[in-house]
Formats: structure tokens, sequence, C-alpha cells
């Protein structure tokens, strides 16, 4: 069954995303996990890794989260990688964090090619291979996004 897209311009640059939306999980790849930046949590989110790791929520929050008045995110480790990133890949992967499963479904990529070609040609091998995604689903996944982090967007 083939992918039908709706094209219309989402850009700053006034330029579909729509007509090259193509990603694809390469596998073995955790470039996405090796980033410098922080990973954003839900209360959900916690609950949930928790709950994989067997754990209570509140002790996964003493030991691996950080917490402002108005964020939430994991605590950065001494290597600046993932604390749950192994040899074969996300140690939570069937929990994983609203932010990283959404990747690469951002709103600021998907709602810019330029910035959507960077991220790929920066570290995401999977952008621009695989099938061709409904824009209307990439779409939901930038909502879910800006639903879950709403003081970021």
């Amino acid at each position: 069954m083939k992918n039908i897209i709706n094209v219309r311009p989402v850009t700053d640059d006034n330029v579909t995303v729509a007509e090259g939306l193509r990603f694809e999980c390469q596998p073995g790849c955790t470039e996405c996990c090796r980033q410098r930046g922080f990973v954003y949590l839900t209360e959900d989110d916690i609950v949930r890794a928790a709950t994989f790791l067997g754990m209570q929520p509140a002790d996964f929050e003493t030991r691996f989260v950080y917490r402002t008045r108005n964020q939430i995110r994991l605590r950065v480790p001494r290597d600046a990688s993932c604390h749950f990133l192994n040899g074969e890949g996300c140690g939570i992967h069937p929990a994983k964090p609203t932010q990283c499963r959404i990747f690469p479904f951002w709103p600021e990529l998907v709602e810019s090619r330029r910035a959507w070609k960077k991220t790929a040609r920066e570290y995401c091998p999977g952008m621009g291979k695989g099938p061709l995604i409904q824009i209307d689903i990439a779409r939901a996944q930038a909502a879910e996004m800006r639903a879950a982090y709403p003081g970021m967007y």
C-alpha cells in the first residue's frame, strides 16, 4: 500500500517538508542517543520507565531525574550519553521517554525542511531513507510532542 501525503507548505522558508519526509531507523544506530542536550520527561514517562525497570517511580526519580520548577529531565551522566544506552541500544526501549519515542518527528524538524535535512546530515542516517511518511502522521507526532512539553513550544 502506498503512503499518500497531503502536500502543504509548512516551513519558515516556504518549502514543503512533505516532498521528502522519509524515515527508517537504521539497525544498530544510536546516534540520536549520543547527542548533547537534555532528554525531557513527562510524569507518565517516569512511571513508564520505572515500571519497566522494576522500580518505584520515586526511586527512579531519585536516581535518574533532575527536576526544576518548570521542567523535568533525565540527569546528564558524566560521559554525556544517556544512562540507558548500552551495547544493544536503548535499555528501556519499550518504555522510552516521549521525546525519544517521537524523534525525528519533533515540531522543529517536521515544520522545517532545512532543519530536517541538517539533522539528517549531521547525525541521523535514517532520515531520508525508508518509506515516505504521511505528513499527517508526522504532524500528529509533532502535536503529541507539543502537548507533552507545553512550556517548550
